[in-house]
């Protein structure tokens, strides 16, 4: 699956997601005033000003448009997944790469939480920090919770946390390849990641991220020959046209023959 910016031919298309998922699920919540003070809330015009304004994004998977999010700065805002494919993770995904994009500028990610999606963002993290309340039609009140979280790797330049990459280069010397998947973790500047796949059976690495998005790791793995190999790597990340991240690394083996060689890995 990817998270990327929405375009003008997807307004009828988010427009549609949006009015499904409250029509479907804030019924079991609200009262109909709510209900339709939501779906006039996510009207064409809108969704058509955040794309316009490069805030809107769409979460494809498998050629299909399962979901939406936007954000106004560090304020997330419009995150809808289909009714019928919630349940599978598409939710959190794309909170997590709305986060990642906020980690870059700010310290915090805020959000107005309906009733719905509450539990999803408070197993997330954020807490409240203060309630609030709006009149709708024949004096109905909704009542929602404006909601912060402290983000990791804020200040970086990238945040690596919940990346997810793979070797498309390596040298003979190397013992990764394009089946080895790296899934990348970060707070603050600590960094760490496990990896396994194409010849490796578990493989750790733990290191620094600077605030340019360089970093410097040690890494140790067990390969299919049931050896411990270990190792040190700075990489220097490179964001690549279409928003992923590519890293350039420079090794060495720390045992064995302590050769030196070099790869690329890049987000999938």
């Amino acid at each position: 699956m990817e998270y990327i910016k929405a375009k003008d031919e997807n307004i009828d298309c988010i427009f549609e997601i949006v009015q499904k998922t409250v029509t479907t699920i804030y019924p079991n919540y609200y009262p109909k005033e709510v209900v339709d003070f939501f779906c006039e809330l996510h009207n064409r015009e809108n969704i058509a000003k955040d794309i316009e304004d490069g805030k809107a994004g769409i979460l494809v998977d498998n050629c299909k448009i399962v979901g939406t999010g936007s954000r106004d700065g560090n304020h997330i805002t419009r995150v809808y997944v289909l009714p019928e494919f919630q349940g599978n993770g598409y939710g959190s995904f794309i909170m997590q790469c709305l986060e990642n994009e906020i980690a870059v500028e700010y310290h915090t990610a805020l959000l107005d939480a309906s009733l719905p999606a509450s539990h999803l963002y408070e197993n997330r993290g954020y807490h409240t920090l203060k309630h609030e309340k709006w009149s709708v039609q024949n004096d109905v009140i909704l009542v929602y919770e404006v909601m912060e979280k402290l983000l990791p790797g804020c200040g970086m330049k990238i945040c690596y946390e919940g990346k997810r990459f793979r070797p498309k280069v390596n040298t003979e010397n190397g013992e990764v390849n394009g089946e080895t998947i790296f899934c990348y973790h970060q707070q603050g500047n600590e960094l760490w990641a496990e990896y396994a796949g194409g010849g490796i059976s578990r493989g750790y690495l733990i290191g620094f991220a600077a605030k340019n998005g360089e970093l410097d790791f040690y890494y140790q793995h067990i390969n299919e020959d049931n050896q411990i190999r270990a190792g040190r790597c700075h990489s220097v990340p490179r964001i690549l046209d279409n928003g992923k991240i590519e890293l350039s690394e420079e090794w060495q083996w720390l045992n064995k023959d302590q050769s030196k060689g070099s790869s690329i890995v890049t987000e999938i």
